[in-house]
């Protein structure tokens, strides 16, 4: 469908705006545009490009908002043109504002909402775009858009308390780096120069400590440039398939953080099943979906294995209990939604369970890692004070050298 660029005023305002709107004809987007309220002034055809969308990535907290207010303004009967037309309009964030208003022009143009949706995947994912779709499908397009904000405001809301836990420990833990560094760069070369004057023989650990620090000293430059090659190449293997099969296999195997971040998955995947069946979505396209958003390709393979059970005719619980990844109560409350045909309520208990879980787990972590970070610091730096303090404690025989 062409693309027009346009320049035109609004007519209650007067402000000039310049964008662009996609229509058949020139005279459809004019039309388009003077049901906007928008008084054209010029309007060119362009070409554009095949398969290119505009928009960028949009950050969940703007989608949660935008999502809220969208689904509060259609459930109060205001048309979904004129809802994305205000929304757009107050909008603080640019590439979120440009996007809303490519979707509405889409919108207006004849497309349905989730086909618009669909032409910016970085701000809208296939979870998102599916569960619109089937709240067109069954003219609940309200219901199921609160159900999408809540679902995003408790993926925010659990995104949030694991970036605080990890906060606390990654400051301490450069800092303790940073103070380690400047010790041995700046502190302990000024004991060597004190004991040099001796001519003695000063204890072993002392003597290693000024080993360390005369490597650091020298090579302080390679050994950051080194640590940085390493960070990058760790990250850059687990971008690609078989380190991200790796590391996703053998974090949730990890002593304490292992368990919250199979937690975290457990606890995606449960909400996301439970607010896509709700939704009425297919069973299968539900499992296809839920399976790119866990966040873990170990429980991403067991859910297509699971998909390909069901295709067969199995039980959503049966499939599920075969995979170890799920615990045996997820599966015996899945078990019992299917039962009383409450699975999408079952589910919804379970991520809530998992949410709280991971909360206690997390603050009991927290209440653990300050004593235990202390102790760190209190070791490494500590054990690097008394290194160098062990020739004052035995400065006599030191200064007056060995006796003949």
């Amino acid at each position: 469908m062409p693309i027009f660029a346009y320049t035109a005023r609004e007519t209650a305002s007067g402000r000039e705006i310049r964008n662009t709107v996609e229509a058949g004809t020139e005279q459809a987007a004019i039309a388009a545009l003077l049901n906007r309220n928008l008084l054209v002034v010029d309007i060119r055809e362009r070409i554009a490009k095949r398969g290119q969308t505009k928009g960028g990535k949009v950050a969940l907290n703007d989608l949660v908002v935008f999502t809220r207010q969208l689904a509060t303004m259609i459930d109060a009967g205001i048309a979904i043109v004129q809802a994305l037309q205000a929304l757009a309009e107050q909008t603080p964030n640019k590439i979120m504002r440009d996007t809303i208003r490519d979707v509405c022009t889409r919108v207006e143009s004849g497309e349905s909402f989730s086909e618009a949706l669909i032409k910016h995947p970085k701000a809208f994912n296939k979870l998102y775009v599916s569960m619109v779709a089937a709240g067109e499908k069954g003219g609940l397009l309200s219901e199921i858009l609160g159900r999408l904000a809540t679902y995003l405001e408790n993926s925010e809301r659990l995104r949030k308390k694991v970036k605080t836990a990890l906060m606390y420990p990654t400051v301490v833990s450069v800092v303790a780096v940073v103070i380690t560094v400047f010790l041995l760069v700046r502190v302990i070369p000024t004991f060597k120069e004190v004991y040099s004057g001796f001519g003695a023989k000063l204890p072993a650990p002392t003597e290693v400590m000024i080993s360390i620090s005369e490597v650091v000293q020298h090579y302080l430059i390679y050994l950051i440039v080194l640590a940085g090659l390493a960070v990058w190449g760790w990250l850059s293997y687990i971008k690609t398939k078989n380190g991200r099969d790796f590391w996703d296999k053998q974090r949730i195997k990890l002593p304490i953080f292992g368990a919250i971040a199979h937690k975290i998955c457990l606890a995606r995947f449960t909400r996301t099943l439970s607010s896509l069946i709700r939704s009425g979505v297919p069973i299968l396209e539900v499992l296809q979906i839920v399976s790119q958003t866990v966040g873990n390709t170990v429980m991403e393979k067991a859910i297509k294995n699971s998909a390909t059970d069901i295709e067969r005719g199995e039980g959503i619980s049966a499939a599920l209990g075969k995979n170890p990844v799920f615990p045996s109560m997820i599966i015996r409350m899945i078990s019992a939604g299917e039962q009383t045909g409450n699975i999408d309520s079952m589910l919804e208990r379970v991520s809530n369970f998992l949410d709280e879980e991971i909360e206690t787990t997390l603050s009991g972590l927290m209440s653990l890692i300050e004593p235990l970070l202390i102790v760190f610091l209190g070791v490494v730096i500590g054990s690097m004070v008394v290194c160098m303090f062990l020739p004052i404690f035995n400065l006599a025989n030191i200064v007056n050298g060995p006796t003949h």
